[in-house]
């Protein structure tokens, strides 16, 4: 139950895992859990080469579990991170901003529609945020 005055909890709603070489990223993900995905997907430019994302859907039928997508090329930095969905993009990055944290992306729009923006805590870990705008 949520007090009066205190703030919201978000959930984490996608979580992503980029590199250089996604198909044998995709591959490694398939044989090690069992991962099927949606390949080629739409993503904006800025998170992954176009062709070369693929999303997985692994929400159980007990509705646990969240959506994924492994992708990127060979011009993105290895890295994994969660996205907490928020109902605005461009103030949850202004609001990680004023606490401390960096702007390392965004807001930008895939082609599905989806904003997303990324950003640094103030000890340096990459997380992102994720919403219709």
């Amino acid at each position: 139950m949520r007090r009066k005055g205190q703030a919201v909890s978000r959930p984490v709603v996608h979580f992503e895992v980029i590199g250089k070489d996604p198909d044998r990223l995709r591959s490694y993900f398939g044989e090690l859990f069992g991962w099927q995905f949606d390949t080629p997907s739409p993503v904006a430019p800025e998170v992954s080469d176009q062709g070369g994302y693929g999303f997985l859907d692994l929400v159980a039928t007990a509705g646990t579990g969240i959506r994924g997508g492994v992708g990127g090329g060979p011009g993105f930095e290895p890295h994994a991170l969660f996205y907490v969905g928020v109902p605005d993009v461009e103030a949850a990055l202004q609001r990680a901003e004023s606490l401390g944290g960096t702007r390392v992306l965004g807001p930008v729009t895939s082609p599905s529609g989806l904003v997303v923006g990324h950003f640094n805590d103030p000890e340096g870990n990459l997380l992102g945020v994720a919403g219709s705008g």
